[in-house]
């Protein structure tokens, strides 16, 4: 989704969310915990710096962003379990699951506390 432009005419950002869905059992491994998660994809052709910006589900668990920097048109996964953060991957580092298989809200805020973008799927 693309958002309008800002007070000052530039755009602040703009993200889409997608859901990976689960691949696998759900038997909380590592490897099954990092097949779910959010993707988020910067539609501008301006890098953003997500420091301080936060996505959070339905449900109040939120992943804050250090200093992250999303190029143009760049994505980046942001997976729940443990790993090695890298310039397309980031792991949030949990042992439990946070995405609902049947239905779910992502929200992206800025370091303001302003929604960027949200993203659903399933039934709501």
């Amino acid at each position: 989704m693309t958002r309008p432009a800002g007070a000052c005419g530039e755009q602040r950002a703009a993200a889409a969310h997608s859901c990976r869905q689960r691949r696998g059992r759900d038997d909380r491994s590592n490897r099954s915990l990092n097949a779910e998660g959010v993707e988020i994809a910067n539609t501008t052709r301006n890098a953003i710096n997500l420091r301080g910006w936060t996505l959070r589900d339905s449900d109040g668990n939120r992943y804050r962003f250090d200093n992250v920097r999303l190029g143009g048109h760049d994505t980046i996964r942001i997976h729940t379990g443990n790993g090695c953060d890298t310039r397309t991957d980031l792991f949030q580092d949990r042992r439990d699951y946070v995405w609902d298989n049947r239905s779910e809200t992502a929200t992206l805020r800025d370091d303001r506390g302003h929604t960027v973008d949200t993203g659903s799927w399933g039934r709501h």
